[in-house]
């Protein structure tokens, strides 16, 4: 059933991972699988078989070809660097090469303790697979980059974390499991050689312009300047589109930086709601160092962390590769701030660039901060309010005197477009969803799960979250934000 291995990571100096093979759990039971994505990867699907399956997924066996082990990075943990982290609880069972010619990763998680586990269990808890199931799926409907879940699988056994739970293994899919954390471990060793060898192999799978003919003439050291602009470009990109959605990612360490651009990570990530920028859920976030309005400036934080690594292989004159790799790093701003520009234009209807637009998405930012507005429902419903002061709209709002301040300011913005409200409106539903993983809704979904073996509810959510632009009669309770008894105020992370 699955496709062939290419074992690129396996085939590297055995020095940047654990040979390690996933621990046998006792009643493995495949509880979702994402045909769709299986399809995309290259699975043979008319060969699959639901308990085979869950023999796979669950790490009671080796799928033919697959060489697994735990890859080695290190990391700053809410600052704080940890030079040995490693993977705890997963293993890459090894690349494939999917229907579109893209390499991608198939790690297990929560397969049991690792060398680098560091005297945890190496399992994972239910609810925490399943939300970075729901979660990832959601951002990739929403169009975000993203690990991606391809199955998850119940062990039989209990997890203790917080309270006991069932135990499970989710398989994730990645463009690379490299982040900024292992190019760490190796800067923290001195290991110069090793950090060329990732640099190589990231440019190579990731960056492959970088290798065309129009760069020939750049020497190396260009070329490794080159590939931290390229991971800031991404990085940059990929937050303005957090920031879009009002997702709040909660352990942006630097081992969870990734160096393709991807969203790595859903320990305790969740969606914000009433709009506030100091919004934090995780509960160890405890001196908000990742609250939504900090993010940007964290992916510039680890980004230095990054061009830190790569000195050594930017300059031999170490002032020299400081200087060239800080006026990189000093550009990220200027960068972050087109891409949440053109995020934010999108969201209000507007095509076309003027010099106000910043300060009108402001205005709006400051309107839904003052009426403890819904996020992601206040800019669903500006289609609504094209014409005139939608009642739907406003109802959003607890203070709506700012709200019909900004309104006429933004119409008067529109105007300018040259286009019919139709079509602004058109624009408007396409870019600002009906539906995110409302937090209350996951949880719901996640309790049915673990305390009653009822995945009804994951189903019904991971059907919504599959189509969050469109509007789904019926479902309307998904796109709600949370009574005030359902409310959420902190996620774990169940490691």
């Amino acid at each position: 059933m699955f496709p062939e291995f290419t074992l690129r990571y396996a085939r590297l100096p055995e020095r940047f991972f654990e040979r390690f093979d996933p621990v046998p759990v006792s009643e493995p039971r495949l509880v979702a699988f994402n045909r769709p994505l299986a399809e995309e990867l290259g699975f043979d699907l008319e060969a699959f078989d639901e308990h085979q399956a869950a023999v796979w997924f669950s790490g009671n066996a080796v799928p033919a070809g697959a060489e697994p082990l735990a890859q080695a990075y290190a990391g700053h943990q809410f600052g704080t660097f940890v030079p040995r982290l490693g993977d705890g609880r997963a293993v890459l069972l090894g690349e494939v090469t999917d229907r579109q010619a893209r390499l991608r990763d198939i790690q297990l998680k929560g397969a049991g303790r690792t060398p680098f586990s560091r005297g945890a269990d190496g399992r994972a808890p239910l609810g925490p697979v399943l939300r970075e199931y729901l979660v990832s799926e959601a951002m990739h409907g929403l169009g975000i980059p993203t690990t991606r879940a391809l199955a998850a699988v119940t062990t039989g056994e209990r997890v203790f974390r917080r309270v006991p739970e069932p135990g499970a293994v989710l398989t994730r899919v990645a463009a690379s499991h490299l982040r900024v954390g292992t190019f760490q471990y190796f800067a923290a060793r001195g290991d110069v050689e090793a950090i060329r060898t990732l640099a190589d192999m990231a440019i190579e799978r990731h960056y492959p312009e970088l290798l065309g003919p129009e760069l020939a003439d750049v020497d190396e050291a260009g070329r490794y300047l080159a590939l931290i602009e390229a991971v800031q470009a991404r990085q940059a990109a990929l937050v303005a589109k957090w920031m879009g959605v009002g997702f709040i990612h909660g352990v942006m360490n630097t081992d969870n930086t990734t160096i393709s651009g991807e969203t790595i990570d859903y320990g305790p990530c969740a969606f914000m709601e009433s709009y506030d920028p100091r919004t934090v859920f995780s509960s160890i976030d405890e001196g908000e160092r990742y609250a939504y309005a900090n993010q940007p400036w964290i992916v510039q934080w680890n980004l230095a962390r990054l061009a830190e690594t790569l000195l050594p292989l930017i300059d031999a004159d170490q002032e020299r590769a400081v200087e060239l790799a800080t006026a990189l790093i000093q550009a990220y701003p200027e960068r972050y701030e087109r891409e949440w520009l053109a995020v934010m234009r999108a969201k209000l209807g507007l095509a076309s660039e003027q010099a106000e637009d910043r300060e009108l998405v402001e205005g709006l930012h400051e309107a839904m901060h003052a009426g403890r507005a819904d996020f992601t429902q206040t800019f669903r419903r500006l289609a609504e309010a094209l014409e005139t002061d939608a009642p739907a709209l406003l109802e959003l709002f607890e203070r709506d005197e700012p709200i019909r301040a900004w309104l006429p300011r933004w119409r008067a913005r529109l105007a300018r477009e040259d286009v019919g409200t139709a079509e602004i409106a058109t624009r408007l539903r396409a870019v600002n969803p009906a539906y995110i993983p409302r937090n209350h809704k996951v949880e719901e979904a996640l309790a049915a799960a673990a305390e009653h073996d009822d995945f009804g509810p994951f189903e019904a959510l991971r059907e919504v979250l599959a189509s969050p632009f469109a509007e789904q009669p019926g479902r309307e309770a998904y796109a709600m934000p949370a009574p005030p008894s359902e409310r959420v105020f902190r996620t774990f992370c169940g490691t």
